[in-house]
């Protein structure tokens, strides 16, 4: 089992910044992808990035050249989010696959202004 929480989110005017952290407790070492989604009001949750254990990214074409997301420790992944636009704002969801099960965090909301 492996338990997911993030923090990091709030209210952020459009062009600025906001970085958001999902630690995990648990089984951590069982982890071989960890990722971020988000789901805005009357949408579908979607895939905003993910990291595989040796390191490598993909991102959604919106976030693209925009959003990094980083592996800090074993049980620690960041979402950095620079030049925030409107259509960002959505429920952030933290992520986390071993093999054969998939975990979820509560979620943290982002808000842009315009």
């Amino acid at each position: 089992q492996v338990q997911l929480v993030e923090s990091g989110g709030g209210l952020v005017q459009a062009g600025g910044s906001l970085r958001l952290s999902c630690v995990a407790s648990g089984s951590i070492f069982s982890i071989n992808a960890m990722g971020w989604y988000r789901q805005a009001p009357g949408k579908q949750r979607e895939l905003v990035g993910r990291i595989v254990s040796g390191g490598s990214t993909n991102y959604a074409d919106s976030v693209k050249g925009r959003f990094t997301i980083s592996r800090d420790n074993a049980n620690t992944m960041s979402l950095q989010m620079n030049s925030l636009k409107p259509e960002d704002t959505a429920v952030y969801y933290c992520n986390a696959g071993t093999w054969g099960s998939e975990y979820w965090g509560q979620g943290t909301q982002v808000t842009v202004s315009s």
